[in-house]
């Protein structure tokens, strides 16, 4: 019988009925883990799960483990390299960074900076740089691909000053890019740095996914032969803050699904937002551990430095693991400023076994305890296991830090610290001690620069250590990659496939771009490097014959027989297939254009992204990634599908697009068309190709194609029976005329603008016009506004700056000179497209267009609620005509009256 005064195990369970029992379980386990090894142990602990479910337990669910490290030290590897000189090269990182921003706040221009994310992430980055992080070596396309976080990028700038890639001037003009000698960008931006920056990432959210569909195109890279990347991992350092925003976590399960190993991110949890805790109440390390493992990552949890081993492995009870659980955020950021006196009587002293084992331990020392994210050790062997886990999964690693870590009173741990840019003397005498920075009390106010000798310690280690990893980091390849492509006149048969051949055989501008897409995808110059992307409607837009042509790319093949296997377009997806088929995600589908677009200063091979989706759901929705995609100098093809407020009947307000050209003119290398024919579509197309795969021309086309079916013609042709190059110049510069009627007993005349499907709509009002009121016209298919006013603008400029020389002409005042009457312009988009060219209009303009809300309804009627149909047309050109003083207003008057027009319908604006 056992003594009465025999000591009861403690239990890691609160309130245990039975502490002896739970004691032996958990002796059981060690033994079991200490003689069978950690595979047996999972198991056993599989086999009595199985067993308690079958009967009828009622397991507890976590997705998180204990808030520890999740490789403990016996699990280490052995550091490889030279911690002394790291931790000096990395505080000189530090210092310059600091001083970078502290100086920009002293500019009279207070350009601004933070220092604090990268102060708590310095032992992140610089651990991967001297360790993991390829570069891109001989070849200039080799290497890792790494989204830093953006707010860390004034520690990207100092370590490239180390290594003299950076002067001393360009971190003095920091935030001033136009300075004299050459400055920096705010952030990582390729458009303003492109030798140095390869992905934006500041729009925070937006680097994860496209890390993601990165990590996924590199192996569709791969798997289609086109380029080996089976060698290179893609990187992406975030904020903890950064996965509040949607876009961070909205694509996880993709990256699991797909198997990709070749992707790690390293989150940086220093328990802050921009203003505060914010999660104050809750363990954000958990809650993401549980997120991402739940969507079947690998996770690797750096909570705790080194100086807490001993602590952990003594645990045996797991008290100290219980109260690590229980701290919450907020209170773990209060330990931060709040000294070792208190850490010692709010965390260990709540359980009197916990303030034992540290009553030898100094204040000092509990105050100086460090985070995981602190400690080059874990991190490192975080690192070792996330590039070394063959299992297909996706890693990440969480890493707890300090916000704003070395900073001391000016900002560690404080909620201020987003928005501290400045130190004052004594703060900067304390860095510079702390981190060992040989500079004077004398110069420290000065905040100068850093950088020891060419051939000291420090900068030799520096320099072999990314030549060893293939060259420094961040870079990106300006080397031109041009490609032969196809052109029109080549395309002859192509062209034929286009035209309507008789009544009953019309078709949308949508199935002649698939019926060009299809002949592209064959073509053998081009058509291998051709990326068809589409946001989970292949069928709406007709593309279901491309699924047999070229299959659906999955990287695990195709593991079952799909339901319409019977039929000629089955459903066909492959590991060589070369379709991307994202699902409804146009966030995701942007972040595969972004990919491709980029594959030539990543991969040094051409890709040609044709992206097609939902007009409506594009600059709306995705603005920022296509933002993204001119930052980073993307290129291809764009394709608004359904495009047009009434082109798609039926749908209604929510997929009625009549302003995403109107957002197009914000994106400055987006050049925008709305084509009313197929054989305009395959112009700009074969234009495109040109301009931006043989003269390297940094650019998006975007092409709005409708599903309305019309009667195609043939494309005009010259002389020689081919397409009339003056025909193409103006598809391509954004207008070209294709008709003109002269009235019976003329006695006006006027310039008729349609665009897309309007362009049916101001060819039948052209009719009316002359037949009814005598106006002869002639009618215009403006296939870009945007691409007019920019021209003109251009011009404009020039002549306002070379006043003294022969005056510019614009395309537009070329198209325009001599041409009788005013312009009556009509689009499926909002007036405000067309109106672009109201300062240049040399007889005036009067413009129609969609503003307002969608509908459902038929085609018809929804041109006349938006008065773009043909007879708002013609009361519109008498309307101006009448403004004008040529005609009398009882005309229009009664012009109203005839043609049936409600002059109460409610304005389409407000309606």
């Amino acid at each position: 019988m056992a003594s009465a005064n025999a000591k009861v195990p403690a239990s890691p369970i609160p309130n245990d009925v039975d502490p002896v029992e739970t004691s032996e379980w958990l002796e059981s386990l060690e033994y079991v883990l200490e003689n069978r090894g950690p595979e047996r142990a999972q198991e056993l602990l599989a086999a009595l799960e199985s067993a308690a479910v079958r009967s009828g337990v009622e397991l507890p669910f976590t997705a998180t483990t204990p808030y520890v490290n999740t490789i403990p030290r016996t699990d280490q590897p052995a550091y490889p390299g030279d911690r002394e000189l790291e931790r000096r090269i990395k505080s000189y990182v530090r210092w310059n960074a600091m001083a970078m921003v502290t100086r920009a706040n002293r500019d009279p221009a207070s350009p601004g900076g933070h220092i604090s994310t990268f102060a708590s992430s310095a032992t992140l980055y610089e651990v991967a740089l001297n360790h993991f992080i390829k570069g891109r070596g001989e070849d200039g396309f080799s290497g890792d691909q790494v989204y830093y976080q953006g707010h860390a990028a004034p520690g990207m700038y100092s370590r490239a000053f180390l290594e003299g890639r950076l002067t001393e001037q360009n971190l003095v003009n920091f935030r001033r890019e136009m300075g004299e000698g050459g400055g920096l960008s705010s952030y990582p931006h390729p458009w303003l740095m492109p030798e140095f920056w390869e992905f934006p990432t500041v729009s925070m959210g937006l680097a994860p996914i496209m890390a993601i569909y990165q990590a996924r195109f590199n192996e569709y890279l791969t798997d289609r032969g086109i380029k080996d990347c089976s060698r290179k991992h893609v990187w992406a350092f975030l904020g903890d803050g950064e996965c509040d925003e949607p876009e961070t976590l909205g694509a996880i399960t993709l990256a699991s699904r797909e198997h990709l190993e070749n992707l790690i991110f390293v989150i940086n949890c220093n328990l802050q937002r921009l203003d505060g805790p914010v999660r104050g109440n809750g363990k954000i390390i958990q809650e993401l551990e549980g997120a991402f493992r739940g969507a079947g990552w690998n996770v690797i949890k750096v909570v705790w430095g080194g100086d807490w081993d001993p602590l952990i492995e003594a645990d045996h009870d797991g008290l100290l693991a219980r109260r690590m659980m229980e701290v919450v955020d907020g209170e773990y950021q209060k330990y931060v400023v709040a000294g070792g006196d208190y850490i010692r009587e709010k965390f260990f002293g709540k359980y009197p076994e916990l303030a034992e084992r540290v009553k030898n331990f100094a204040d000092k020392k509990l105050e100086k305890m460090k985070r995981g994210g602190h400690d080059p050790e874990k991190v490192f062997a975080a690192y070792q296991r996330a590039v070394t886990e063959k299992n297909g999964k996706p890693t990440v690693v969480i890493a707890k830090t300090i916000k704003g870590y070395g900073l001391g009173e000016a900002g560690e741990g404080r909620n201020m610290t987003h928005n501290n840019k400045k130190l004052n003397e004594e703060e900067l005498r304390e860095f510079r001690t702390r981190f060992g920075i040989p500079i004077s009390d004398e110069r420290v106010a000065e905040a100068p620069f850093y950088r020891p000798p060419k051939d000291s310690p420090e900068m030799k280690y520096l320099r072999e250590r990314r030549e060893a990893l293939g060259g420094s980091v961040p870079a990106r390849s300006t080397q031109p990659v041009t490609m032969e492509v196809p052109t029109l006149a080549e395309y002859g048969k192509t062209l034929d496939k286009l035209v309507s051949q008789a009544p009953g055989k019309e078709m949308s501008t949508t199935m002649g771009f698939v019926r060009l897409l299809s002949d592209l995808l064959r073509d053998k110059k081009i058509g291998k490097q051709i990326v068809p992307i589409v946001p989970d409607e292949s069928r709406t837009f007709g593309m279901e014959g491309l699924f047999r042509q070229i299959g659906i790319y999955a990287h695990a093949g195709q593991l079952y027989e799909p339901v319409d296997a019977d039929q000629l377009a089955y459903y066909k997806e492959a590991k060589d297939g070369q379709l991307l088929e994202e699902g409804i995600t146009e966030a995701g589908s942007m972040s595969s254009f972004n990919a491709a677009g980029t594959a030539y200063s990543s991969h040094g091979v051409n890709m040609i992204p044709m992206f097609i989706y939902y007009s409506m759901f594009g600059f709306q929705r995705i603005g920022d990634l296509i933002w993204a995609a001119a930052d980073m100098r993307a290129k291809g093809f764009m394709l608004g599908g359904t495009a047009g407020r009434t082109t798609l009947n039926g749908e209604g307000l929510q997929h009625q697009d009549g302003h995403s050209l109107v957002n197009a003119i914000a994106f400055p290398t987006v050049r925008a068309y709305d084509p009313a024919y197929s054989y305009e579509t395959a112009v700009i197309v074969f234009h495109g190709l040109q301009k931006m795969y043989v003269e390297n021309e940094t650019c998006i086309y975007y092409i709005m194609v409708e599903n309305e079916n019309v009667m195609m013609p043939e494309i005009p042709k010259g002389a020689d029976g081919q397409p009339d190059p003056a025909v193409i110049e103006g598809i391509v510069r954004g207008m070209h005329k294709v008709s003109s009627v002269d009235a019976q007993n003329k006695q006006h005349h006027v310039q008729l603008f349609g665009s897309g499907s309007i362009l049916h709509s101001t060819l039948d009002a052209q009719k009316i016009l002359a037949e009814r009121y005598g106006v002869s016209s002639d009618a215009w298919s403006v296939t870009s506004y945007t691409e007019l006013r920019r021209d003109a603008q251009e011009c404009e400029r020039w002549n306002m700056l070379n006043p003294a020389a022969p005056r510019r002409h614009s395309f537009f005042e070329q198209q325009m000179a001599g041409a009788e009457g005013p312009i009556i312009a009509a689009s499926d988009y909002l007036r405000a497209l067309s109106e672009q060219l109201l300062p240049y209009a040399p007889n005036g303009m009067y413009c129609l267009g969609t503003d307002g809300m969608g509908r459902s309804e038929s085609r018809e009627n929804l041109r006349r609620h938006f008065e773009v149909d043909k007879e708002s047309i013609v009361i519109a050109t008498l309307y101006k005509l009448s403004r004008d003083g040529k005609l009398d207003a009882s005309v229009v008057d009664q012009a109203i009256n005839d043609l049936g027009y409600d002059r109460e319908k409610k304005s389409p604006l407000y309606a």
